[in-house]
C-alpha cells in the first residue's frame, strides 16, 4: 500500500430541488500534494466509480492535484428519485463540484467510456478551462448490446447479484443505470459534437473492445480535429486498470506538452527522488536530481529506515473529520461501528444518530464555529456527540468526567462553550461547573441508554468505581431509579430552576431528521479545543483543525500499511476525552471502517474479558496497560494472540514490557511519541523494521524534527542532548486566546516540545526526559528514565518512577524511586539498590526507594511525578 486514497474523499453538497430542498451529496476523491504543479480531473464511465482511477490518482497525485468525482447515483454519490436525468444535468453537477472545490484553470480533463461524453460536453461548454482532453475507451455512440439492456429490466437486488455472477463490476443500482442510459447516454450523439472540439485531445483505445461497437470507437479520433491516437494491446474495456502504466505514460505526454515546460522538469525530479531515497537505503542515485536526493537523505536520515510501503510524504487532505464516518457508513452500512458491553451499533445507525444530533444542536441555535462541550466517558453517546457536533459546524471541547469541578469550570468558561453534553448523574456537579459560563443548554444522557437491561447494572458499578467520591454519590442516586424511563428523566430535568435550559438526549434526537447537514465548514477551520493537563501551569486550549487531526490519522494509517479497511477491531481503553484516544482509537478506527470496542473503565479484569470476547486486532495504549496485560494470571487463556498492532504512547515504554507483550501476542508493540499540540503523534518506531531500545523511533511521514541547544537554539550534533523541535501538518493552530504563549512554543514554524532528547546518526530519536523532570545531583544531570530502566530489569518490579526529592532551604535534592511490585511479590529496598549499584554510576543511584500499591496517573496513564514529589 502506497497511499490510502479513501482518506482523501470529500463530500460536496449540491443544493436540493423541489419542496424538501434536501442537499444531495456528491463524493469526490481530491488529492492535492504540497506545491502541486497542475490539476487533473478524472471522470469515470457508466456503472463505474472514482476508485477505478486508483492508479492514476496515486501516480499523478504525487505532483498534481487530482480530482475524481463519483457521478450521480454511482459510488458514494446520492441519486434522489425526484431528480430527472439529462446530459445537461450531469455536466451541471460537474461544473458545480469543480466550482465548490475551487479548481484552478486550466486543468487536464481525463475521462473513460461514458465519462468521455460528459467531459466532451464540459470542454465544449468551457474550452478555456481545459488545457488537454484525454478520452479512454470512448465511442461516438453508446449503444448497449440488447442482452445488456434487457438485463436492466431485472429489479435490484437480483440485478446486482446477476452482474456479480457474470463478473461485471457495477457501482450503481439498476434504477440509476436505467435512467442514465435512457435519458442521457443513449440519446448522446457524439459524432455530431466531436468535430466541434478545439482543445488538445488524446484518444486511448484498447485493441479489441467488446462493450460497444468497434466502429464507434474508431469514429472518435477521426472526428476530432488534430486528435492524437494511442492503441494499447489489451482487450478489456477498462484499459486504465488493465494497463495502467501504459495509460499513464500516454496521459503524461499530453500533460507535459500542454502545461508549462517547468512542470515536466519538476515531475521528472520528483519521480527520481522518490525512487532513489526509498530504493538503495540512502545510496546515491545515478540519475537526475542526485544532489537533491542526497541532501534529503542527509537532513532526514530516518527516511531510509521506513518500513516498506510507508510513504515519505502524505498529501494533506481536505476531507472533514465527520466525513470519515459518513463515508464509512455509505461503504459499509451494515458493519459494526461500536461495541459497548455486547450492544452493537452499525455504521448506518451511527451516521444517522450523529446527523440527528447535528440537527438538534442547530435547534439549540448552535452556529458554525461555536463551542460544544462534551464531558462523557467512553460510551456510544460520546462518539455520537463528537461527530454530531462537527457535522453541525461546531467546535468540540472535550472534558474528562474524572476532572475536578474547578478544572471543568475553567474549560467551559475559557472556551466560551454554549452547550454541554454530560451524564445525568452529574447534575449536582453541573450546577457548580456552569456558573459564570456561557452555557445556555445542558443535554443529559444516561450511560446505560444503549445497553440491554441486563448490562445496565454492571455498567453502573464500573462507572462508580472509576469516579471521584462526590460523583459516586450522584450515580448512586441515579441507580435507585433503574426502573425509571428516559421520558421520566426528561420530566425531572424540566423541574430545574437553573439559568440554562436542560434537555434529555434521546428526547432531542427523536424530534430531529436524519438527513445530512452541510455546515459549510472547511478543513482549515477549528474542529477541537483540547485542554492541556495543566500540571506545570494554567491549562491551555490547544486549537486543532480538521486538517490537523485528519493528517495525523492519515500518517498513522500509513505507518501501519497492513491494517485492512473494514476488517480491524480496535479496543478503546484510552479515554476519548484525550487527543491520544481521539486520533489513535476513534478517528483511525472510523477512518478504516473498523469496529471500536468501547470500555469506560481501565480495570484490567474488564480489559481482559473484552480481549477474550471481541478478539481485537489493534490496541493503542500506554505502557502501564501493556505491563498489566503481560503480567496478568493465565493471560494466554484470553486470546491475546489476536492483537497484531500496538503503538504505545504517553510515557516511556520499558523494554521488559515490550518484549514480554510481543512474546505473548506475536504482534508488534512499538514505542511512539506525541503531544496534544501535535494532534498528537509525531514519532514511532517501525512496526517491522529496525527498532532501537529506548527510542521513540522516527518522525512520521511529512514530519520533520531536530534537536537544538536549550540556550542558543542552534542545532546540535547527533548524539547530543537538547530540546526536541517538531514541524509538520499535524502541529496545532495555536493556543486558544493565548497569542503570547503560542509565540513562545511555535517559532519559525517549529513546535518546541519542552522535551529533552537526542537523535542518533540514523535519525532515531530518544526522549531523555522532560526539562522539568531533570534531576540535579551535585554537578551532574540525571534523567529519571535512565534509573527507571534499570529498576524495570528486576523481575519483581511492575512499575517504577524516579523523582527529585528533599529539595528545600535546609536540605539538598536527592534521587528517590517509587516502585510497584508485581502481584504476589515481596522485596526490600536493598534488593533493588543492589541492582542499581551494579548498573548505574554512583551519582544516579537512588538514595531512597518507597513501595506503593499504585502510582498516580493522569487519564491516559502518564505517571504524575508532581504528586509523587508533593507527597
Amino acid at each position: 500500500m502506497t497511499l490510502d486514497i479513501e482518506f482523501y474523499r470529500r463530500t460536496v453538497y449540491v443544493p436540493g430541488q423541489g419542496n424538501k430542498r434536501t442537499p444531495r451529496r456528491v463524493s469526490v476523491l481530491d488529492l492535492q500534494p504540497v506545491n502541486a504543479t497542475g490539476t487533473m480531473v478524472l471522470i469515470h464511465g457508466y456503472g463505474g466509480n472514482a476508485m477505478q482511477w486508483l492508479y492514476q490518482l496515486r501516480y499523478f497525485g504525487q505532483r498534481m492535484r487530482v480530482i475524481a468525482p463519483d457521478l450521480r447515483g454511482h459510488g458514494l454519490t446520492d441519486d434522489p428519485h425526484s431528480l430527472p436525468y439529462s446530459m445537461e444535468g450531469v455536466v451541471d453537477d460537474l461544473e458545480y463540484v469543480l466550482a465548490e472545490l475551487q479548481v484552478a484553470h486550466p486543468f487536464s480533463l481525463v475521462a473513460h467510456s461514458f465519462g468521455g461524453a460528459v467531459a466532451t460536453e464540459y470542454a465544449l461548454r468551457h474550452p478555456e478551462q481545459v488545457s488537454g482532453l484525454v478520452l479512454i475507451g470512448v465511442p461516438s455512440r453508446f449503444i448497449l448490446r440488447p442482452i445488456l439492456r434487457r438485463l436492466m429490466n431485472i429489479p435490484d437486488p437480483v440485478f446486482s447479484s446477476v452482474a456479480k455472477t457474470v463478473g461485471v463490476a457495477l457501482f450503481a443500482p439498476v434504477r440509476t443505470l436505467r435512467a442514465l442510459h435512457d435519458h442521457a447516454m443513449a440519446t448522446w450523439r457524439g459524432y455530431e459534437r466531436l468535430p466541434l472540439l478545439r482543445v488538445p485531445t488524446l484518444v486511448i483505445m484498447g485493441q479489441r473492445d467488446t462493450v460497444f461497437l468497434r466502429e464507434h470507437y474508431e469514429d472518435v479520433p477521426r472526428s476530432i480535429p488534430h486528435a492524437q491516437r494511442v492503441v494499447i494491446s489489451v482487450s478489456a474495456h477498462l484499459v486504465q486498470l488493465e494497463r495502467p502504466d501504459a495509460v499513464n505514460r500516454a496521459i503524461r505526454r499530453l500533460v507535459d506538452a500542454t502545461l508549462e515546460p517547468a512542470l515536466a522538469t519538476h515531475n521528472g525530479l520528483n519521480a527520481t527522488a522518490t525512487v532513489a531515497v526509498r530504493g538503495e537505503r540512502g545510496k546515491a542515485p545515478m540519475a537526475a536530481g542526485e544532489t537533491a536526493t542526497r541532501n534529503r537523505v542527509i537532513t532526514m536520515p530516518w527516511l531510509q529506515y521506513y518500513d516498506d510501503n510507508v510513504p515519505e510524504q502524505v498529501a494533506p487532505s481536505r476531507q472533514l473529520l465527520h466525513d470519515l464516518l459518513s463515508n464509512a457508513a455509505r461503504t459499509y452500512p451494515e458493519r459494526t461501528a461500536l461495541i459497548f458491553f455486547g450492544q452493537k451499533i452499525g455504521y448506518r445507525e451511527l451516521d444517522l444518530l450523529s446527523n440527528r444530533l447535528a440537527h438538534a444542536l442547530h435547534s439549540l441555535n448552535v452556529k458554525d464555529g461555536q463551542r460544544v462541550a462534551i464531558v462523557l466517558p467512553n460510551i456510544p453517546q460520546c462518539v455520537i456527540a463528537f461527530y454530531g457536533a462537527l457535522k453541525a459546524g461546531a467546535v468540540v471541547v472535550l472534558g474528562s468526567p474524572l476532572s475536578s469541578e474547578e478544572e471543568l469550570r475553567y474549560q467551559l468558561r475559557d472556551s466560551g462553550a454554549t452547550v454541554l453534553l454530560t451524564l445525568a448523574s452529574y447534575r449536582q456537579q453541573v450546577k457548580q461547573m456552569c456558573r459564570e459560563t456561557a452555557i445556555t443548554h445542558v443535554v443529559y444522557t444516561d450511560a446505560r441508554e444503549y445497553l440491554p437491561l441486563r448490562q445496565r447494572v454492571l455498567l453502573a458499578s464500573l462507572l462508580e468505581e472509576s469516579m471521584p467520591h462526590s460523583q459516586q454519590q450522584g450515580l448512586q442516586g441515579l441507580q435507585e431509579q433503574r426502573g425509571q424511563t428516559l421520558a421520566n428523566t426528561h420530566a425531572v430535568l424540566h423541574a430545574s430552576s437553573s439559568s440554562w435550559h436542560e434537555h434529555a438526549l434521546q428526547h432531542l434526537l427523536r424530534r430531529q431528521p436524519a438527513t445530512p447537514l452541510d455546515s459549510r465548514v472547511t478543513s482549515d477551520q477549528l474542529a477541537l479545543l483540547q485542554y492541556t493537563s495543566g500540571t506545570t501551569d494554567t491549562p491551555k486550549g490547544v486549537m486543532l483543525s480538521h486538517a490537523n487531526l485528519l493528517i495525523n490519522c492519515i500518517q498513522i494509517r500509513h505507518w501501519t500499511p497492513e491494517a485492512q479497511r473494514g476488517r480491524e477491531v480496535f479496543l478503546c481503553v484510552l479515554p476519548l476525552s484525550h487527543a491520544y484516544g481521539v486520533t489513535d482509537a476513534l478517528n483511525l478506527c472510523i477512518g478504516l471502517a473498523g469496529s471500536l470496542v468501547l470500555l469506560p473503565t481501565n480495570r484490567i479484569e474488564r480489559i481482559m474479558d473484552a480481549i477474550k470476547q471481541y478478539r481485537p486486532t489493534i490496541l493503542p495504549g500506554v505502557p502501564s496497560l501493556y505491563l498489566a496485560i503481560a503480567n496478568y494470571p493465565h493471560v494466554r487463556r484470553y486470546g491475546v494472540s489476536s492483537i497484531r498492532t500496538c503503538i504505545s504512547g504517553s510515557a516511556p515504554l520499558p523494554v521488559e514490557a515490550q518484549e514480554a507483550f510481543e512474546k505473548l501476542t506475536k504482534g508488534h508493540l512499538v514505542e511512539g511519541y506525541g503531544l496534544t499540540e501535535a494532534s498528537p503523534v509525531t514519532h514511532s518506531n517501525p512496526l517491522k523494521g529496525e527498532r532501537r531500545v529506548g527510542s521513540i523511533g522516527l518522525p512520521l511521514p511529512s514530519t520533520n524534527a531536530q534537536i537544538v541547544d536549550m540556550q542558543t537554539g542552534a542545532a546540535v550534533l547527533p548524539g547530543e542532548v537538547g530540546e526536541l523541535l517538531v514541524q509538520g501538518p499535524q502541529v496545532m493552530l495555536g493556543y486558544w486566546n493565548k497569542p503570547e504563549e503560542t509565540a513562545q512554543v511555535i517559532q519559525g514554524g517549529w513546535l518546541h516540545t519542552g522535551d529533552l532528547a537526542r537523535m542518533d546518526e540514523d535519525g532515531f530519536f530518544t526522549i531523555v526526559d522532560r526539562k522539568k523532570d531533570l534531576i540535579l545531583a551535585g554537578a551532574y544531570n540525571v534523567y529519571p528514565r535512565d534509573v527507571e530502566e534499570v529498576l524495570y530489569e528486576h523481575p519483581k518490579v511492575l512499575e517504577a518512577a524516579v523523582v527529585s526529592s528533599g529539595s528545600s532551604a535546609s536540605s539538598s535534592p536527592y534521587i528517590k524511586a517509587f516502585v510497584v511490585l508485581k502481584r504476589g511479590e515481596h522485596a526490600t529496598p536493598d534488593e533493588l539498590l543492589a541492582l542499581c549499584r551494579e548498573r548505574l554510576d554512583s551519582y544516579k543511584i537512588p538514595k531512597q526507594i518507597e513501595f506503593r500499591k499504585e502510582l498516580p496517573k493522569n487519564l491516559v496513564g502518564k505517571v504524575l511525578r508532581r504528586l509523587l514529589v508533593d507527597g
